[in-house]
C-alpha cells in the first residue's frame, strides 16, 4: 500500500498496466498497490487526464483478477447489501466519510480540478456506486481506511496476498533489464 507521494512510474510498469487494461494507460502518476510479485494492482491517476478530461477516480484498480472479482460481487448484488449496512450503521458511515476525505486529500496533491471538486469515487461519502473504485482505494490506503472497500475485498475470492498475474513480476524484470 502506498499513498502520495509516489515513486516515478517506469516504462515497464506502464506496459504492464496497459496490458492489464487492454488499452494504453493514461495519466498514471504512481503505483498505489502491487501484487506480491511486484506488478501493479492499483494505479494513482491524475485528476486531469493528458487530453484535459477531468478524472475523479484517483485510485484505479487495474489487476484483471481483482477487477473480475469486483464485477462478480456487483453482479451478485453485494452493493445492495453494503448500501444497507452503510445506511444502518453510524460507525461505518462515519468511517466511509473519513475515507472520502482521505481520498480527496491524496488526489489534491496532483492538482486542483474544479469539475471534480468534492467528488471522490465509488459513491463516497453517501452511497456505494462502484466496488472497483472502493477496493482500489482500500488496497492503496491499507486496511481500516475504506470500510466498504475492505468489506468488498473480504468478500472477494481474489486476494492481494496471492499472485494471479499473467506474467508474474513483469514490471520488475523489465526494469532490471532496462537499468543494467
Amino acid at each position: 500500500m502506498t499513498t502520495p507521494p509516489f515513486d516515478i512510474v517506469s516504462t515497464a510498469e506502464i506496459r504492464v498496466v496497459s496490458a492489464q487494461l487492454g488499452r494504453e494507460a493514461r495519466g498514471v502518476v504512481g503505483i498505489a498497490a502491487r501484487c506480491t510479485c511486484g506488478n501493479p494492482t492499483v494505479v494513482a491517476t491524475s485528476p486531469r487526464l493528458p487530453q484535459g478530461t477531468p478524472f475523479p477516480t484517483f485510485y484505479y484498480l487495474t489487476h484483471p483478477a481483482a477487477t473480475a472479482e469486483m464485477s462478480r460481487l456487483e453482479a451478485d448484488q453485494v452493493m445492495v447489501e453494503l448500501t444497507d449496512l452503510l445506511h444502518e450503521n453510524d460507525e461505518v458511515q462515519a468511517a466511509y466519510t473519513r475515507a472520502h476525505e482521505a481520498y480527496l486529500v491524496d488526489r489534491a496533491q496532483y492538482g486542483d480540478v474544479p469539475e471534480v471538486d468534492g467528488i471522490s469515487a465509488g459513491g463516497m461519502p453517501t452511497r456505494i456506486k462502484c466496488l472497483h473504485a472502493l477496493a482500489g482505494h482500500a488496497l492503496a490506503a491499507g486496511p481500516g481506511v475504506n470500510p466498504i472497500g475492505d468489506l468488498a475485498l473480504e468478500r472477494s475470492h481474489w486476494s492481494p496476498a496471492r499472485c494471479e498475474c499473467d506474467d508474474p513480476g513483469a514490471a520488475l524484470r523489465e526494469d532490471e533489464a532496462t537499468t543494467t
